[in-house]
């Protein structure tokens, strides 16, 4: 056998996953078919659960530093052209606002990281450099899927190399991590469903060096993420994370009437250059499966959404996170075969529900936008009562697009084998975040007595018993449950009174991706079987764990 996994796909999210697989000591080769990542514009916002996962990853620093200046507000607005006054002016924090409210804050209420801006252009090569210095992990551009097999034992893919030779890489696992019109989905004959073709537009990627600098102009709005004009072609601008590239979407017949477009937008004569301009299609589908056997698929291969709401690459980032500790856990031997059959159960929900959340945002933006009436310019009252009744409309609905907290951080894994369930739940909402340790949900950050996140304090491998309260419960039998089973524990007591206020229970059992598998007062009255659940094993023994295959 090559290696323990196979990745198939470059991009953001196949990269993430060879990361984290990496660090976990995982043997794994990333194939991509591209000969070097590409200068093209696709997705360009870290959200905040992203930028906590890559915390974890210890990389976060790296991505913040390659991205948006710190001190750049992500301001949106909708105008008529950027010489004439907004419409609308939605002020959203730059990342050093943000980290200020998050440090003045302790209710678990923010995520312990914001945002960040940074283009796919930018992000690609970044994480490709940091998972070619992995011992573990081979990146291998250049190298097509072809094909693949499998039985019980291995996967056997074949490949094809730029210059034109054939070869074969066999792996324990393979991870289909290929975009929307992914071979491996397609050879598992997996089918996506849901809204196709809703609206086609061109994306054209520019440069101009001096137009965020020269922001506002005039009366016109001032520095900002997305400029949304008020037009019949459904015409935005979004700042890139150099302030010297931006791109434009819009619906026009050319790509040579993109120029025009960006002209007209930008009102006044400046310099630049097109570099590129492409069609692309919104789409709201979601796939029928996410595994087959030993081979996974994550990210825009089995989810597909518009950007509204900018759910699309971190939810593939979530799929790669919980998938990676995972697959790590079985090939070393401790964890049980209801870890695997987790991934499909646990991160199809959240594509489930991401598709819904980017399908709420995407209609509030259709409502405004049907609002346009070709007599907006005009010093009319007809004129003047077209612009206020967008202006009202817009007022509502244009945030659905840019709040989206909820859908963030708040998501829970409902019903998965692998979480000691309680029926109920809190509310799954798109824009209000409620903390919570429900079975399934991901740990609220909190701030420590001496300044430290409760967050940090985890171990990035294994399991973490958390001790709150200075409880004294007797939690012996439960450590020796899940020690039986090989798994890595770390026991945390945690005598400040911030966490147990937030988190509710004395005794909280997280995995490794932070999110709670069971919590009490008291200890468990199974804890041999609260343990078997958590590691996979259900209500199978220890005898039936699956032989290694590392």
């Amino acid at each position: 056998m090559d290696t323990q996994v196979l990745i198939v796909g470059g991009g953001p999210v196949g990269l993430t996953l060879a990361i984290d697989l990496g660090r976990r000591g995982v043997r794994c080769i990333l194939i991509e078919q591209k000969e070097a990542p590409q200068f093209l514009p696709k997705m360009e916002r870290c959200n905040a659960r992203t930028m906590e996962m890559f915390r974890r990853m210890e990389i976060a620093d790296k991505v913040r530093a390659a991205g948006l200046p710190a001190d750049v507000p992500m301001d949106v607005f909708i105008i008529l052209s950027l010489v004439e006054p907004p419409l609308v002016h939605q002020p959203y924090p730059s990342v050093n606002s943000a980290r200020a409210e998050i440090r003045a804050c302790n209710d678990g209420s923010l995520p312990l990281e914001p945002y960040q801006l940074i283009s796919q252009y930018t992000l690609e090569p970044l994480l490709k450099s940091i998972a070619e210095g992995l011992p573990s992990v081979t990146v291998r551009y250049g190298c097509q899927l072809e094909s693949f097999t499998q039985d019980p034992s291995r996967v056997c893919a074949r490949v094809k190399h730029t210059n034109g030779s054939f070869g074969e890489i066999g792996a324990a696992y393979l991870v289909g991590c290929d975009g929307g019109a992914s071979t491996v989905r397609k050879q598992l004959g997996i089918k996506l469903r849901g809204e196709f073709n809703l609206l086609e537009l061109r994306q054209a990627l520019y440069r101009c060096d001096e137009l965020f600098e020269r922001l506002p102009i005039g009366k016109g709005p001032g520095k900002g993420r997305h400029y949304h004009v008020a037009d019949g072609n459904s015409t935005f601008l979004i700042m890139q994370d150099s302030t010297k590239h931006f791109t434009l979407h819009a619906v026009v017949d050319r790509d040579e009437d993109m120029k025009a477009m960006f002209e007209r937008t930008v009102a006044i004569p400046v310099k630049y250059d097109m570099l590129t301009c492409a069609p692309w299609r919104q789409n709201l589908v979601l796939a029928d499966r996410y595994r087959d056997d030993r081979v996974f698929l994550a990210g825009d291969a089995v989810h597909l959404v518009i950007p509204t709401g900018g759910l699309g690459m971190n939810s593939g980032v979530g799929d790669a996170i919980d998938l990676s500790w995972k697959l790590a856990a079985t090939l070393k031997g401790w964890g049980g075969p209801a870890l695997l059959e987790s991934y499909e159960s646990e991160r199809r929900q959240i594509g489930e529900r991401n598709v819904g959340a980017s399908r709420y945002a995407s209609l509030g933006r259709r409502k405004w936008r049907a609002q346009y009436r070709p007599n907006m310019r005009e010093n009319t009252p007809e004129g003047a009562a077209a612009r206020e009744n967008l202006i009202r409309i817009a007022s509502v609905e244009q945030p659905k697009s840019n709040e989206m907290i909820g859908a963030e951080l708040g998501y829970r894994y409902v019903d998965s084998p692998i979480v000691c369930n309680i029926p109920g739940g809190p509310e799954h909402r798109f824009r209000k975040y409620e903390p919570s340790t429900w079975p399934g949900a991901r740990l609220p950050h909190v701030w420590l007595a001496d300044g430290a996140p409760m967050q940090d304090r985890i171990p990035y491998e294994g399991y973490t018993l958390l001790r709150l309260g200075r409880t004294r419960a007797d939690t012996s039998a439960l450590e020796r449950a899940l020690r039986a089973f090989a798994a890595p524990l770390t026991v945390l007591e945690v005598p400040d009174e911030a966490p147990r206020q937030v988190y509710g229970h004395d005794l909280l059992l997280l995995r490794p991706d932070l999110h709670v598998a069971w919590r009490g007062n008291q200890p468990p009255d199974d804890p041999e079987n609260v343990a078997a659940i958590a590691t996979g094993h259900g209500e199978t023994d220890r005898g039936d764990r699956p032989f290694s295959l590392g």
